[in-house]
């Protein structure tokens, strides 16, 4: 989203081809492939996450200060092909015409089927398999991981919380926690039945709970609104969103393809951020402030760091 290294393990690009239109893509290496207590530091999963990278001009030549290996090495360990010279803003431009399509790369004239991603549930691929606990100092969260990025992890240990993080179908509602955080992650978030389920008895305990991307569709299945498919997604970091409750405009980096259909939520919610460019929901608030959501990606960094007080308000919340 703001670098290959990030999207390349991103989960929330689990089943796919990923496109990069900007040039030179390489040109500073792959850092060190580290997992270091189940959280790296350098990527945001623990590996590649798509099946096939496609890139108009590929650099060779690498040069950064913590790049262990070249791009091209690091994906042949992962076992990802690769393929460069292709006219990626033509690509892109008939992506933006007909809409997300299925696609597959097809070397030295040996076919292959099409692979849906849309009819798996992506992200039972993508949660961890047990349960893994983080000390810390401040409150208790149970991290819900639908596909995790390591960045959100990252934001609540840097905020000293005590961490429960567990796999997206785990029943947490016998542990003892002060709030929840429904991470991000991939696919359809109807086939989340028992994230959804999960959700919805954490909500009507009353326990503070924060969703983020997939987190944000999940709670709004939880509270009986709908979510759609969209025709595009949105896949960028320049996502202008404005703040309903300060009339503020935030710039927010942004990897998802569903969306909430406002217009199917309860009278008791309201929507906390909504999209400039199309208006669709970016967030969502309960009247009790107890409850809230981003569609967007508070964590991350695509220059300024304005939407971390997010977790900040999560945390002031459950004190």
């Amino acid at each position: 989203m703001v670098g290959y290294p990030e999207s390349l393990t991103d989960p929330s690009y689990q089943g796919q081809i990923l496109t990069l239109t900007y040039p030179l893509i390489g040109n500073y290496g792959m850092p060190e492939l580290d997992n270091n207590k189940n959280c790296s530091i350098n990527y945001e999963s623990d590996k590649a996450r798509i099946l096939g990278l496609i890139v108009a001009d590929y650099s060779s030549a690498y040069s950064h200060w913590n790049s262990e290996s070249g791009l091209a090495q690091w994906l042949y360990n992962q076992h990802v092909p690769a393929i460069s010279g292709i006219d990626t803003r033509a690509l892109t431009k008939k992506l933006r015409e007909k809409g997300t399509m299925l696609g597959k790369v097809v070397i030295n004239d040996k076919d292959i089927d099409f692979f849906n991603p849309n009819e798996t549930n992506l992200v039972a691929e993508v949660s961890i398999k047990d349960p893994v606990h983080y000390k810390g100092s401040g409150k208790k969260v149970v991290l819900v991981d639908c596909g995790c990025k390591h960045s959100i992890l990252h934001s609540l240990l840097n905020r000293e919380l005590e961490i429960l993080r567990v796999p997206w179908d785990y029943p947490f509602g016998d542990e003892s926690f002060d709030g929840v955080l429904i991470s991000s992650g991939p696919g359809d978030p109807k086939m989340c039945i028992a994230t959804i389920e999960n959700t919805r008895i954490a909500l009507n305990k009353g326990i503070p709970t924060f969703g983020i991307c997939l987190g944000h569709q999940i709670m709004s299945l939880a509270i009986d609104a709908d979510t759609a498919k969209m025709k595009y997604g949105h896949r960028s970091q320049n996502q202008p969103v404005i703040h309903s409750q300060t009339n503020h405009c935030y710039i927010t980096t942004q990897n998802h393809g569903y969306m909430v259909e406002t217009n199917t939520l309860p009278d008791d919610w309201s929507n906390l951020f909504l999209n400039l460019n199309d208006q669709t929901s970016e967030g969502l608030i309960h009247k009790s402030g107890r409850f809230f959501s981003t569609q967007f990606h508070p964590e991350a960094a695509p220059g300024p760091v304005d939407t971390t007080f997010l977790f900040d308000q999560f945390i002031e919340i459950i004190k």
